[in-house]
């Protein structure tokens, strides 16, 4: 019999690696897997990845959007006549209307109502198919997946955890944290990334999760085809590139990084991604006159992101200790470093600094700290031998931290919840 899996994900499923690999390990092992995302433009709204792989992405947009988009343009006639709407009605559900009319022009409130109509969609599309098994990635689809396993049916229900949803940048709500002590009461199994992460779930809510951890697909082969970004970024070919690679988001050390760059003596700093602080990094770099010191790139599929990857001489992994969420990250960047075999230089943070420290595969700074940060850079381009023998251990360590060993401890999870089904 085939096991049906309903997997929800808050995002558009364009870089998910960590879903990626999961969906992918289920489906091959002959699961059927229906993924559920958020759809955008551009995107196929269902994409079949295997023959027991789909992903099926959900519109955002409000059922109203194109009678308000065409409303909007003539706001001004709705204000001007809006005291004869009052004075013709002048009955409380004609006013409500009217004044509901006016509310959806609040950015604000069509933000609540598109992630209302999206959660909605969510639980209708998740039900439907009544899958055995349904898989909340984050806590912003947890409720949605009780909602269809628990509340109206009765299959088994994975909280996959990929963050620490109680302390982490930009949620600092304690409705997090009561919503997720709720809902966790109806889960079967939890999933968090590391044992750092586990041992403060333990101690928040008195249980110990499962632990997988977000290693890459290991890549011994060479990738399908070569990137020359000292072509590309007119970067001399004896210049060291330095990489960041990943979101650019606060509180991953970015500013720092800038900082420190007029203090490295030689190597050019290359940043691949985009987010929310890139226009002012942009800016950074121009006021200080580092365009030829930093150089930004776009973001890069998946697939592609390896050949840019070993073109580098190091890699930055520089998380900032702004909250819990950072501080106990494994950091699917750093195993990607280590996979394409460039060291890096890393923040001291507990299970950064353990794989790093263990298998020599770079240094460890205050990431805080653009002094340090430039000193550990110089370090290993004034000293080709210690980089050189940190490029050969990254091969050792992606022997241990690759995702073909650590899906046989994600598939286990799956054959004890089938198990006890």
């Amino acid at each position: 019999m085939t096991i049906k899996v309903g997997m929800f994900v808050w995002n558009y499923f364009t870089n998910d690696a960590r879903v990626l690999r999961e969906c992918t390990a289920l489906s091959d092992t002959g699961y059927q897997v229906d993924l559920i995302a958020l759809h955008q433009a551009g995107l196929p709204k269902i994409e079949q990845q295997n023959a027991n792989f789909h992903v099926y992405r959900l519109s955002r947009r409000l059922p109203f959007s194109l009678f308000l988009s065409r409303l909007k343009k003539k706001k001004h006639l709705l204000v001007m006549l809006a005291p004869v709407y009052i004075i013709a009605c002048l009955h409380w559900p004609w006013l409500l209307l009217l004044a509901f009319t006016f509310s959806l022009f609040s950015k604000r409130i069509r933000t609540v109502l598109s992630r209302s109509i999206v959660f909605l969609r969510m639980v209708h599309a998740g039900f439907r198919q009544r899958y055995d098994i349904y898989h909340a990635n984050d806590l912003n689809t947890l409720l949605q997946a009780v909602i269809c396993a628990k509340w109206l049916g009765r299959s088994k229900l994975i909280y996959d955890s990929h963050e620490v949803q109680t302390s982490r940048t930009g949620y600092n709500s304690p409705i997090y944290g009561i919503m997720e002590r709720f809902l966790l009461r109806f889960v079967d199994v939890c999933i968090h990334e590391n044992h750092t992460r586990a041992a403060y779930v333990e101690e928040r809510y008195g249980f110990y999760p499962e632990v997988v951890h977000n290693y890459p697909f290991k890549q011994e082969k060479a990738t399908k085809w070569k990137v020359d970004l000292h072509h590309q970024l007119g970067i001399p070919n004896e210049e060291p590139i330095l990489l960041y690679q990943g979101g650019i988001q606060s509180g991953r050390g970015l500013d720092r990084l800038i900082e420190a760059a007029p203090k490295i003596k030689v190597g050019t700093i290359v940043l691949i991604g985009d987010g929310r602080i890139k226009p002012e990094l942009e800016k950074m770099v121009a006021e200080r006159g580092l365009e030829n010191r930093v150089k930004f790139i776009g973001k890069v599929a998946l697939d592609d992101l390896p050949s840019y990857t070993r073109e580098a001489y190091l890699g930055f992994q520089l998380l900032n200790n702004t909250c819990f969420n950072h501080y106990s990250a494994s950091s699917n960047k750093l195993f990607e470093y280590i996979m394409s075999g460039v060291p890096v230089i890393a923040c001291d943070f507990p299970e950064i600094s353990r794989v790093v420290k263990e298998y020599e595969v770079g240094l460890t700074v205050n990431s805080h700290d653009p002094e340090a940060i430039a000193e550990a850079v110089n370090e290993l381009v004034n000293n080709p031998e210690k980089r050189k023998k940190g490029h050969q251990n990254c091969f050792q360590a992606r022997e241990v931290f690759n995702w073909e060993q650590e899906k046989l401890i994600f598939l286990s999870i799956y054959e004890k919840i089938v198990t006890r089904s």
